[in-house]
């Protein structure tokens, strides 16, 4: 008990200035997701410009699929990492490498199985996800290389999560922001000058991401690593209890896909490519917000964990103060960002003279979508918030009203008894409905209510 309270009193997300112990955490998880989100939008921008719209819209029409496997991935990574941390909170180092250990077995088996399936039937699957014929091709020019990168991309995304758990966020940006900057290259290189289409961009991804594996294996040689891998391991049923903790996370990516399936099967019938194209193009503006908001989000699963497990309501509290703060700040940025620069983003990714159409109808799309950069950031933060909090239902709750019940719902109904309105202002709406459930949820479990409530439990445990 000496030795945890003096291991407490060392740990600065337990003890240290809430703002700079914060903006460790938040800047360098922010600055890791940007260096992906960056390599993306750049892998957009060049598919835009030198292979066109309907790469972009083959691009797009494999998101749902890629973002089922993202989430359950996910979903062992985020509820992995508030298990392990809890574990650390209570200075129990060999149950939390266990749960590291059998989150990154558990991934690679799923990651490789699913490309195995995926690559097997394959133009069955372009098929479910609202291809038409024409467009298997280059689905198919990215697909046949990107289901093998997915396999070391959903490990090496695991193994970031559980570095950055302890202690290390440095090495775990520094991999993120190498992969990224060989990524941005070589996409110059396959796609602008060598002309190898979509299948250049996946083999820069896999290369980016050999990459990124490498430096974060550097982490199993740090000194200080409190993490042990072991291959032998028992008790797999806390994998599930790890997934269940971080379904909202799940939820949140794959009801993403399932809304883009939603999305992409109502355009491909109104618009056809052109208008999945374009919204590929909005799309990644969205993404780019996301990943701003997912990095903030992302170091509160830490912070809020890790003072969770000694008891530190008021900390917590705090954190999520800053958390808010920021967000806001931010999506004021960006709205006015779009507001005042949109179209020249739009142009970013396509050649107007060739893409003239498209270029139009994404300038359209983003008109209508702005007023959810105002508020998705903060229903993030909220389900993280109830994730962090051992509360996975009610995150859970968040999560598919804000990622697939509401947006779904909403396009369904317009698309259906209202023709006459834009289609996509399903989305916006949908995430200011959520905020009120989010808000109505963090209210009910605020830290000084969850907080008493367990000690009162534990006191009539002990009676």
């Amino acid at each position: 008990m000496d030795e945890n309270t003096a291991q407490a009193r060392h740990d600065p997300i337990l003890t240290g200035p809430h703002w700079p112990v914060f903006f460790r955490y938040a800047l360098s998880s922010v600055a890791g997701l940007l260096a992906l989100t960056t390599a993306n939008i750049v892998d957009g921008i060049f598919i835009g410009n030198f292979v066109g719209g309907e790469a972009l819209a083959a691009l797009n029409l494999l998101i749902p699929c890629f973002a089922m496997l993202f989430g359950l991935a996910l979903a062992l990574a985020i509820g992995g990492t508030v298990r392990a941390g809890k574990y650390l909170g209570e200075g129990s180092t060999a149950a939390a490498s266990a749960i590291f250990s059998k989150c990154l077995i558990a991934t690679f088996a799923l990651a490789l199985v699913a490309a195995l399936l995926g690559l097997w039937f394959r133009e069955t699957l372009y098929r479910l996800l609202g291809a038409s014929p024409e467009l298997f091709p280059l689905m198919s020019d990215y697909f046949l290389v990107f289901a093998w990168v997915l396999v070391v991309q959903l490990v090496t995304m695991v193994l970031y999560y559980f570095v950055r758990l302890d202690g290390l966020p440095g090495l775990a940006t520094w991999a993120l922001v190498a992969g990224a900057g060989v990524n941005i290259l070589l996409d110059a290189l396959f796609i602008g000058y060598l002309g190898y289409g979509l299948r250049g961009a996946a083999l820069a991804t896999g290369i980016a991401q050999l990459l990124q594996l490498a430096i974060l294996l550097c982490y199993f040689v740090a000194p200080h690593r409190r993490l042990r891998f072991r291959l032998r391991q028992d008790n797999w049923g806390e994998v599930l209890k790890a997934g269940v903790n971080g379904v909202s996370e799940w939820i949140n990516e794959a009801s993403v896909g399932l809304v883009m399936l939603v999305i992409n099967w109502l355009l491909m019938s109104s618009q056809g490519v052109t208008g999945v194209a374009a919204f590929t193009v909005v799309n990644y503006l969205i993404f780019l917000s996301l990943m701003v908001f997912y990095g903030i989000a992302d170091a509160m699963h830490v912070l809020l964990s890790h003072n969770l497990g000694v008891g530190n309501a008021r900390r917590i509290r705090t954190f999520m103060g800053c958390g808010a703060s920021v967000i806001l700040g931010l999506g004021g940025l960006l709205v006015l960002v779009v507001w005042f620069q949109g179209d020249w983003l739009v142009r970013l990714f396509l050649d107007p003279t060739a893409d003239l159409a498209t270029a139009q109808m994404a300038d359209r799309f983003l008109a209508i979508l702005w007023p959810l950069f105002l508020i998705n950031g903060l229903n993030v933060l909220l389900s993280v918030y109830l994730t962090a909090m051992h509360k996975p239902l009610p995150s859970a709750v968040v999560a598919m009203a804000r990622s697939l019940i509401l947006p779904a719902l909403l396009l369904l109904l317009v698309a259906t008894f209202f023709p006459e309105w834009p289609l996509l202002v399903a989305l916006p709406l949908a995430e200011w409905l959520t905020f009120a459930l989010a808000l109505a949820l963090f209210l009910r479990f605020r830290p000084h209510r969850l907080l008493s409530e367990d000690r009162l439990l534990a006191q009539e445990r002990e009676l």
